[in-house]
Formats: C-alpha cells, sequence, structure tokens
C-alpha cells in the first residue's frame, strides 16, 4: 500500500538545508499506528540532489511551522551541532487557557518521563529531571484566553506544552497535558512561528517564519493585534 503523499509549503531553501511549514495533525515520522508522515515526501524535495534531505530535529504530530530540513550528510551535521549547542533560536505562537498574570516572564522546571517506556513519551515536572527554561511573553488576551510567544532555551520533549500546564495555563486542544476535548475539540494551538539559524559563520543568521495555520489565525485576531502575520515584503 502506497504512502500518502504530502506537499508541506517551502519556507526557504540554500544549498544545505531548506525549511518547510509543517502541517499540524502530520507526524514527521512513521509511527506504529500508520497514518501520513512527512517522511514519506521528502523524495519530492531533493532538488537535484541524490539523496532525499531529512529532518534535523523534532515537532510534534499536532504542532505546525517551521520544520528545518537537513541537505545532506555533512548538513545535517553541522545542523546537529547549532541545535545541540542551543545556537538556534526558535520562536512558537501558543493560544493557552487561562494566562498568566504579567506579561513576560520565564519558567524554570525540570522535566522528566513520566514512564520508563521508551514508547510512552509523555513528560512531567520532576526536581530530578532534566533542566528546561522556557521563556514567554504575552501578545495578546480576550475571552478567559491568552496569546503567548514562547522561546524554549532548552529542548525537551514536550516542553512547552508541559510548561504552560504545570503553570495553571494549558494550551488549547492539548488533549495529553490540559484543555484537549479529544475527537471533535479544538486542535492544539501550538505553532513554530520561527526559526533562526546561524547557519554560515562570516554571515547573518538566517532567519525565516511560518504563518499560522487556519485553526489558529482567526483565534489569534480575535486574541489581539500582536506582530503581523507575515513577513513584510
Amino acid at each position: 500500500m502506497g504512502s500518502t503523499q504530502i506537499v508541506p509549503p517551502l519556507l526557504y531553501r540554500d544549498a544545505l538545508m531548506l525549511v518547510i511549514d509543517k502541517p499540524a495533525g502530520i507526524a514527521v515520522h512513521p509511527g506504529p499506528g500508520g497514518g501520513p508522515n512527512l517522511t514519506a515526501s521528502l523524495e519530492g524535495l531533493r532538488f537535484g540532489l541524490p539523496r532525499r534531505p531529512e529532518v534535523a530535529h523534532r515537532l510534534d504530530k499536532d504542532t505546525s511551522g517551521c520544520l528545518v530540513l537537513g541537505r545532506h550528510r555533512q548538513a545535517l551535521i553541522r545542523l546537529g551541532k547549532l541545535f545541540a549547542s542551543s545556537k538556534v533560536e526558535k520562536t512558537y505562537w501558543a493560544v493557552v487557557v487561562g494566562g498568566p498574570e504579567t506579561d513576560e516572564g520565564e519558567i524554570d522546571l525540570p522535566l522528566a518521563p513520566r514512564s520508563p517506556d521508551p514508547a510512552n513519551w509523555l513528560m512531567k515536572v520532576d526536581p530530578a529531571g532534566q533542566a528546561s527554561l522556557t521563556t514567554w511573553r504575552v501578545l495578546g488576551r480576550a475571552d478567559g484566553q491568552t496569546w503567548l510567544e514562547l522561546r524554549p532555551v532548552t529542548g525537551r520533549t514536550h516542553q512547552l506544552r508541559v510548561h504552560c500546564a504545570a503553570q495553571g495555563w494549558p494550551i488549547l486542544g492539548d488533549a495529553a497535558y490540559g484543555s484537549g476535548s479529544g475527537r471533535g475539540g479544538p486542535r492544539l494551538h501550538l505553532h513554530a512561528r520561527s526559526i533562526t539559524l546561524p547557519l554560515y559563520p562570516k554571515k547573518p543568521p538566517i532567519h525565516v517564519e511560518a504563518p499560522p495555520p487556519a485553526h489558529m489565525a482567526e483565534r489569534l485576531a480575535m486574541l489581539g493585534e500582536g506582530p503581523p502575520m507575515q513577513n513584510p515584503g
């Protein structure tokens, strides 16, 4: 049985990397439950190179936005070092239920897996876990919800989702950690808005932005003007 082909929008391309706009609800890698995934579609992004690109980091299945691909082995090694050394700046947009009382701050809570089973990806706040730091600022508020800009300083599994839930303002649509209502409820309102990579030592960092997905755009408009949705020009 053939794999479903997905053609994600291409946000950036150069000799070393691609940045695509990952759709919400699509897994990056094949999973035990089957279903569409991006890996099956990477052959269409070779752009003349002998091998397909490969993903350089992770995004959850239900998270949309900027996803970096390395175009060959050396590119993946260089990108891997940037991510491992926390030199890549990632900015997310989220809609949370409730929200913080102040307009900016940070969440410094260590995280650990809930279960020793490697197939269980759920995380928890744990004093014995790995150090995890997120900075945040408010972009808009309305009707008991808040639009946040989130910047993960560390890159733990489900970090933003667990950190927001631990503060008492879970991300809207998060069935695993807070406000999700399952089938028929709101989708996860978490979007990888931008990514900035110092990929070339003698050039300015590469900055790429992804517009919010349709299921978030209308709600963001209700929550305040905030920054522009698209890059100018």
